[in-house]
C-alpha cells in the first residue's frame, strides 16, 4: 500500500490553517505534516520535514509566499507547491509559477476543488484556477496590441489545438481528458507535442500564446 503524499500547510491564519487541515485529513492518500504560520516558518519545516506538497499562502509577514516558494524549490526540486490566496491579483500568478509553484488557486474553492488541484500539483500537472487565468489575461491583453493569429498554429493537429484551448481556459489533465473522452496519457502525449511545435516550455506559456493568437478569448469564446 503505497503511503499517503505527506502536505505542509503555510498560512498565517490559524483558522485557514484549520480548515486546509480538514480538508487533507479527509482523504486518504493524503497526510499533514506539519504547519507553518510564515515565510521563514515555511522554509524551516519544508527543510527540516521534506513534505512531498507544500500549501502555501501568498500574502504571508515578514516573508511572502512568493520568496518562500522561490527558496524551498531551490533547496529541494522534488516538492511540490500549490499556492492559495483570497487575493486573484494577476501579478502573482507569474510569479509564483516562476518561483516554482505548481499551481494557483483561490482560497474560496471547494474542499473537493482542492483535492483535485493537490493531486494533480502531486503528479506533476500545473494547476491554474480557471477563474485566475481569466482575469490574468484579461489584464494582461488590455496592455498588449490587438491579439494576432499567430502562423504556428497551423502547426497542431485538431487534438493539439483543442487541449491548447482547454489549457488556457485553467483545466488540468484529467479535466481535459474527461471533456475529450481520451486517457490521461493521451493529453500529456498531445501537450507534450504542441508545446514543442509551438516552441513552448510550460502550460504558463500556452495559456500565454493562446490568448495573445487569439486563440482564447477573456470572455471565454
Amino acid at each position: 500500500m503505497t503511503a499517503p503524499s505527506r502536505v505542509l500547510i503555510c498560512d498565517d491564519q490559524v483558522l485557514m490553517r484549520g480548515g486546509l487541515r480538514m480538508v487533507v485529513d479527509s482523504a486518504d492518500d493524503l497526510t499533514v505534516a506539519g504547519e507553518a504560520s510564515d515565510g521563514k516558518d515555511a522554509i524551516a519545516q519544508a527543510a527540516a520535514l521534506r513534505p512531498d506538497l507544500v500549501l502555501m499562502d501568498i500574502r504571508m509577514p515578514g516573508l511572502d509566499g512568493v520568496e518562500a516558494t522561490a527558496r524551498i524549490c531551490a533547496a529541494d526540486p522534488d516538492v511540490k507547491v500549490l499556492v492559495l490566496t483570497t487575493f486573484d491579483l494577476d501579478e502573482y500568478v507569474v510569479a509564483a509559477t516562476q518561483a516554482g509553484a505548481g499551481g494557483f488557486l483561490l482560497k474560496d474553492a471547494s474542499g473537493e476543488e482542492m483535492l483535485v488541484a493537490m493531486r494533480a500539483v502531486l503528479r506533476g500537472d500545473r494547476v491554474l484556477a480557471p477563474v485566475v487565468v481569466e482575469r490574468m489575461m484579461e489584464q494582461y491583453l488590455s496592455r498588449q496590441v490587438v491579439p494576432v493569429a499567430d502562423p504556428r498554429l497551423a502547426r497542431l493537429t485538431d487534438r493539439e489545438r483543442e487541449v491548447l484551448v482547454l489549457v488556457a481556459r485553467g483545466l488540468h489533465n484529467h479535466e481535459i481528458a474527461e471533456r475529450m473522452f481520451i486517457g490521461v496519457t493521451t493529453v500529456k502525449t498531445h501537450l507534450g507535442r504542441m508545446l514543442h511545435k509551438l516552441g513552448l516550455r510550460d502550460r504558463l506559456q500556452a495559456v500565454v500564446f493562446a490568448y495573445e493568437s487569439g486563440l482564447v478569448r477573456p470572455d471565454g469564446r
